[in-house]
């Protein structure tokens, strides 16, 4: 990590001219300015933020302003919000040159925060954890699949019959890697030089996909290095020629990208899983609360096509011990003793996801719940509670739901019920359009 002293003497040395003051919008994304260096310090030492426009939290994937939401609107002419740099997050980035990187939380003009900024949903679930005696510590294992196509290649053939990068499944393969080290090797290099603690790589289930395993942190760390790897990652493929993605399913012939989140409760120092009542109770509340949950941990129509039995996505709310047919998978032993979801997919965005999963700790914990005798065997096939197949069945819950809004409150509850209604509508737009072409054609 890089203070602001170490900074503005690498400025002063000409090594770095430039910081990117960047938050996370709602689909998990880096949006912000690059700033001069020395005007950034300029700024910094003056007191003054950075300014963006509130419609960065008002967007569909496609960055088209939409309708629905409160806090930005045409009705109320698109103001702007202030980004204050967290300088805990500032780093070097090593694979663009001269180039360092903040991470900002994101306010109104009276200093109040932008309460359904993804951050800010996050850090007011930390909050609640360690008002309660506990530090939530997670790690994010995301899937991506490596590209031959450029991303502008890759968009003039509409993103469909793409080629991954080695033709055959890559589990665990290490000659199948091999050929894709070079490229691997560069995004290691990179995030360990912007200060992520790199653990591992490894090929995935199928041609092209990989996996990069990062060291586990607290709630809010890991969420930002998880952003900072996502967007990074994307960036040394394009100065590759390549292109990845870590869309939930690229292509419905594919195994799905996840995105695995292992969870412990840590007190004192340590990690309280030890303590079966607590563990217990952690885990019904993941169980009892998946369903009204789903939005933040599924967020998009296309998510919810990972889900398929035999395809190492979970379809049941079941839990087990090291069984990864569950969708709660327990590890570990002692201080590493956690649980991983299985439930959500490479397009999740972290922060979103690491709040539902804290809450819905929380709630197991204050209320006593159980999370039940663990599955033995194929979950696929239990009669375990399924978890939603559609983004319809998950809005639904949400809606019927009060947990969401005790724990988030109304607001931000209400702007994620729009993104995902738009989201919806979007889709079955152009849905719609495609079947009338079709019909056309036929006609």
């Amino acid at each position: 990590m890089l203070t602001v002293e170490e900074l503005r003497a690498d400025v002063e040395r000409g090594t770095v001219d430039t910081v990117v003051a960047a938050f996370t919008d709602m689909q998990g994304r880096l949006m912000g300015k690059r700033l001069h260096a020395e005007f950034f310090l300029d700024e910094l030492g003056a007191g003054h933020d950075v300014e963006g426009c509130n419609y960065l939290l008002a967007l569909d994937m496609e960055m088209d302003p939409q309708p629905g939401y409160e806090m930005a609107s045409w009705e109320r002419g698109y103001g702007d919000f202030h980004l204050t740099p967290d300088l805990s997050t500032l780093r070097r980035i090593p694979w663009l040159e001269g180039t360092a990187l903040v991470l900002c939380d994101v306010g109104w003009e009276d200093g109040s925060p932008v309460v359904a900024s993804p951050r800010q949903i996050l850090r007011r679930q930390v909050k609640r954890a360690r008002e309660a005696g506990f530090e939530p510590m997670l790690a994010s294992e995301l899937e991506f699949y490596l590209l031959k196509e450029s991303y502008a290649e890759a968009h003039a053939k509409g993103y469909r019959d793409l080629t991954p990068s080695v033709p055959y499944i890559l589990d665990y393969h290490v000659l199948a890697t091999t050929y894709d080290e070079p490229f691997i090797r560069e995004i290691r290099r990179g995030m360990r030089g912007a200060g992520l603690a790199v653990e591992s790589s490894k090929g995935e289930a199928w041609p092209g996909q990989h996996e990069i395993n990062f060291r586990f942190a607290d709630a809010l760390t890991t969420a930002d290095n998880h952003v900072v790897y996502k967007n990074g990652a994307k960036e040394i493929a394009q100065r590759h020629g390549r292109s990845i993605t870590f869309m939930a399913k690229p292509d419905h012939t594919w195994i799905g990208n996840s995105c695995h989140i292992h969870a412990s409760m840590w007190r004192d120092g340590a990690n309280a899983f030890g303590d079966e009542g607590l563990f217990s109770s952690f885990l019904g509340g993941w169980i009892a609360c998946a369903r009204e949950l789903a939005l933040f941990l599924a967020p998009n129509v296309n998510s919810y096509k990972r889900y398929a039995a035999g395809s190492w996505a979970p379809t049941t709310l079941a839990w087990g011990n090291d069984n990864r047919t569950c969708a709660f998978r327990v590890v570990g032993h002692g201080d590493s003793r956690r649980v991983e979801t299985r439930i959500p997919g490479g397009d999740v965005n972290p922060y979103l996801a690491f709040a539902a999963l804290i809450a819905a700790g929380l709630h197991g914990v204050s209320k006593g719940l159980e999370a039940g005798a663990p599955l033995e065997g194929n979950a696929y096939e239990s009669d375990a509670e399924r978890f939603p197949s559609t983004l319809r069945e998950a809005v639904a819950a949400l809606e019927a739901g009060t947990m969401a809004r005790e724990a988030f409150g109304e607001e931000v509850v209400e702007h994620y019920l729009n993104y995902a209604r738009v989201e919806q509508r979007l889709f079955d737009g152009v849905v719609t359009s495609w079947e009338r072409e079709r019909l056309f054609e036929r006609g």
